[in-house]
């Protein structure tokens, strides 16, 4: 199975969150699953980094890298086989 669609599915749901909390700082951490989640948001920056142990649980295939731009915001993707790590640093005209 290709990993395209589950990191398809994790960007726009990452990008979601993002556009609300270009305003307030945010720090959050949770359980889903047998994953943790830690998920920080501040004017103009998210980050997300989601940790199974042995990787169990996790939504995502294999270990790759990306780094693409989407609209103003530059967004870095590291997955590995236990954690999957997702940085969106945005640039505002002002």
């Amino acid at each position: 199975m290709s990993p395209w669609p589950i990191l398809g599915v994790l960007m726009v749901v990452g990008l979601g969150l993002v556009r609300p909390a270009l305003g307030d700082n945010r720090k959050d951490e949770f359980w889903d699953g047998p994953c943790r989640v830690k998920v920080e948001a501040k004017r103009g920056e998210f980050k997300r980094e989601i940790t199974c142990k042995d990787g169990v649980g996790a939504r995502w295939h294999g270990e790759w890298q990306q780094e693409f731009w989407d609209g103003p915001c530059r967004v870095k993707v590291e997955a590995k086989r236990d954690a999957y790590k997702e940085e969106v640093t945005c640039e505002r005209d002002h």
